[in-house]
């Protein structure tokens, strides 16, 4: 197992918000901007899908059973340091036309892999 890089108690968390249709060259936006923040070495990066909500257009997205919106709200959350925060939403900025971007200061509390635990018979 490859040995993590730690990341600082005082970090910032990068927030963007997006549609789940959101497309660059055909592919999902949220996709290609999290495997840029794998690529870059930064900590980690989790994607979480809504269920309901609207942006700048007003325009309302839902995820109800009679009808499944292919546009849902989609939030990639990305934690560490400034710089790399800072080198990735320059990368990310050729690609993101709309959307919402938000960072800030956060306090680390813990950042560790999830310990193997030994299987018992």
């Amino acid at each position: 197992m490859n040995a993590i890089e730690p990341i600082p108690q005082q970090s910032w968390l990068l927030r963007i918000f997006l549609g789940e249709g959101d497309r660059y060259q055909s592919k999902p936006l949220f996709e290609i901007i999290v495997k840029k923040a794998k690529e870059m070495g930064l900590a980690g990066a989790t994607v979480l899908r809504g269920s309901m909500g609207f942006g700048a257009h007003s325009r309302l997205h839902t995820a109800r059973v009679l009808r499944l919106s292919e546009d849902l709200p989609i939030v990639i959350e990305i934690v560490d340091d400034r710089k790399k925060i800072d080198r990735l939403l320059a990368e990310a900025a050729e690609i993101l036309s709309g959307g919402l971007v938000t960072l800030e200061r956060v306090t680390v509390v813990r950042y560790a892999p999830h310990e193997e635990k030994p299987v018992e018979d």
